[in-house]
Order: structure tokens, then C-alpha cells, then sequence
């Protein structure tokens, strides 16, 4: 069983991931991990058949920083923005390794000059520990319902 304070710091972390990604404050996101963190980006599909194929699949939080440092200096895309909409944390168990739980999410993305649209859907299956800066994220798999990624996926989920 989870208490209300740690609830509270499960919903901050998830509210403050969000913010972080929506706002491109990079910096910000990749303090949100463990230094041995692992991040990925999986289709359903591939998850529920056990295969191992990843669109993103980052191993540690120096990997988050090289993503972000590509993302912000040497990627030219077509500038877009996000916009996530997360649902609240189910907590699956609660032991002495953390606290594991899946959240499911919408983001949209919206183009400077275009309309706003749906751009990945799916779940965050999340292992979250204490430290002491508070919670951070073990381990986030973002695993999404399409096997397809429009276009390419450039910011994080």
C-alpha cells in the first residue's frame, strides 16, 4: 500500500515530467532520472511479444543528456510542440526496489503554422525510487499503442 505523501511525490514527478517535455526544458528533464536510469520508446506490439526493437532506448542519464544535446544542437527538423495529457498513476507494487506503476498518456503535437494533432498514445510503465533529491525514474518505458511513429520521433514521450 502507497500513504499520501508518497502519492503526492508519484503525481509531482509524473506533473513535473510533463511540464518539463511540453516546455523543451531539457535540463530539467534529465534530472528527473537515476544516473543508471533506462528510457524507451517501445511499440505495444513489441513489448507484449517480449521483442527487444525500441524506437528510443537510452541505458543511463548520460545517455538522456547526449539525446537532449543532439535534440537541441544538431538535429534540423521541422520545429513542432508538444502537449501531454497524462492520466493519474496506478501503482502495481510498492516494495523495498521501488515503486512500480503505469500511467497512460496522450501528446499531441502542434505545428507553428498547422493544427494540432494527435501524435503518440499509449503508457508509461514506470520504476520509481526514492533518492535524495525525491523521486526519480529508474526506469520509464513509454510504450505506445501504433506500430507506427509519424514521420520521425525527435522529442522525447
Amino acid at each position: 500500500m502507497i500513504n499520501n505523501e508518497i502519492w503526492q511525490q508519484l503525481v509531482a514527478l509524473q506533473t513535473e515530467y510533463s511540464d518539463a517535455v511540453d516546455r523543451a526544458e531539457w535540463a530539467k528533464w534529465t534530472t528527473l532520472f537515476t544516473e543508471d536510469c533506462c528510457y524507451k520508446v517501445i511499440p505495444r506490439e513489441n513489448y507484449d511479444r517480449q521483442l527487444p526493437l525500441c524506437t528510443i532506448n537510452l541505458e543511463s542519464k548520460g545517455m538522456l543528456k547526449d539525446r537532449i544535446y543532439g535534440v537541441a544542437e544538431t538535429l534540423f527538423h521541422d520545429p513542432y510542440y508538444q502537449r501531454h495529457v497524462v492520466g493519474l498513476p496506478h501503482v502495481i507494487s510498492v516494495d523495498e526496489q521501488g515503486i512500480v506503476a503505469r500511467t497512460h498518456y496522450a501528446v499531441f503535437r502542434t505545428k507553428p503554422d498547422g493544427h494540432s494533432e494527435v501524435f503518440n498514445v499509449g503508457y508509461y510503465l514506470d520504476t520509481v525510487v526514492r533518492t535524495a533529491e525525491g523521486l526519480r525514474f529508474a526506469s520509464r518505458l513509454c510504450i505506445f499503442d501504433s506500430e507506427l511513429v509519424p514521420n520521425s520521433l525527435i522529442y522525447p514521450i
